[in-house]
């Protein structure tokens, strides 16, 4: 009987052994450049071996893990939330952005620049418990939906990343987001979307209060940024937050250069990836141009840094989580 078990075992062994951990990846170099390097650090017997504890892979979330166009989708929860605080408090609308984001112009809004996004921000994410903002979001991607797929927001992770992610925990590797999101905004969808935990989720935050004063301790969000975790910020939040140098990073555009940057340049196998979004069927195609996700140097420089530059249209047979 033992032997027919170990018989057993032994003729699954090569049908568990060729098991494709990338279904969504064609086969291309960029998926076989992933899976080599993964191979590489995770084999004992090989002189490339990391120890389970430094295989630390960090991801930025927009335009990486999920999409970002037109903008941002927190963008989009801040400008239908304001609209929701309008209706019980009219007066909030104090100016022509804010009213202009409240009924949906999301042209206006971004024609006001940085300082109109962050007064869109402000109103819709400050003077209220994280609890109480993070409850909101999760409500929100309940209901809201994308206008040009009709897919929930939370839907619309990309399948390829979310197989990689899993595949890196499999072997070993502890997976952060690490993006210039709204850290209370993504630390409630990601568990569920990505399999990471709030606790590895690094992001910007505003400026937050304490209050015990009646007994319930509170912790509130106050109407300013008091970190932005993009560009130069994102390897400092990483040393500062993590407090070890990942081996492999992956990005989208060069609010992701820094971050790739700093990860390859640490000594033994390094891995940087950056997806390029070059789908304009299936998704949107942009780089060098766009007002979100800009990618130039990325472009330019990543090749020569040994990176991997995937190809969205040729590397990936499926896009989004919520669709084939």
């Amino acid at each position: 009987m033992r032997h027919f078990i170990l018989s057993a075992v032994l003729s699954c062994a090569p049908m568990i052994a060729l098991a494709d951990p990338l279904p969504s990846w064609n086969a291309t170099e960029s998926k076989d450049r992933i899976i080599d390097f993964v191979a590489a650090v995770t084999d004992p017997e090989r002189p490339e071996y990391v120890t389970p504890a430094e295989r630390i892979a960090v991801f930025d979330n927009d335009g990486t893990l999920w999409a970002e166009q037109p903008v941002y989708f927190q963008l989009f929860f801040a400008m239908d939330r304001l609209a929701q605080l309008a209706e019980a408090d009219p007066s909030i609308l104090s100016t022509p952005t804010l009213q202009a984001a409240a009924k949906g112009d999301l042209k206006t809004v971004l024609e006001d620049g940085h300082d109109g996004l962050i007064e869109v921000i402000n109103a819709s994410h400050a003077g209220v418990s994280v609890d109480e903002f993070q409850n909101a979001v999760a409500e929100w991607l309940d209901t809201a939906r994308h206008s040009d797929t009709d897919l929930p927001y939370d839907q619309m992770t990309y399948q390829p990343m979310v197989e990689l992610l899993r595949y890196l925990r499999d072997e070993g590797f502890k997976t952060y987001i690490v993006s210039g999101g709204g850290l209370h905004f993504m630390r409630v969808f990601a568990e569920e979307a990505y399999g990471i935990p709030p606790e590895q989720v690094l992001g910007t935050y505003t400026d937050t209060t304490y209050d015990s004063a009646e007994g319930d301790p509170v912790i509130t969000k106050a109407p300013s940024i008091a970190f932005v975790d993009d560009k130069e910020g994102k390897p400092i939040n990483i040393e500062r937050t993590i407090g070890r140098r990942p081996i492999l990073a992956g990005g989208n555009s060069d609010g992701d250069f820094a971050m790739l940057e700093w990860t390859t340049a640490g000594d033994g196998p390094r891995l940087g990836i950056l997806v390029h979004h070059t789908d304009g069927e299936r998704e949107w195609a942009y780089d060098r141009e766009s007002p979100i996700g800009k990618l130039v140097d990325g472009l330019d420089k990543g090749p020569e840094l040994g990176w991997v530059i995937v190809d969205m249209a040729q590397d990936w047979s499926r896009i989004y989580t919520g669709a084939n």
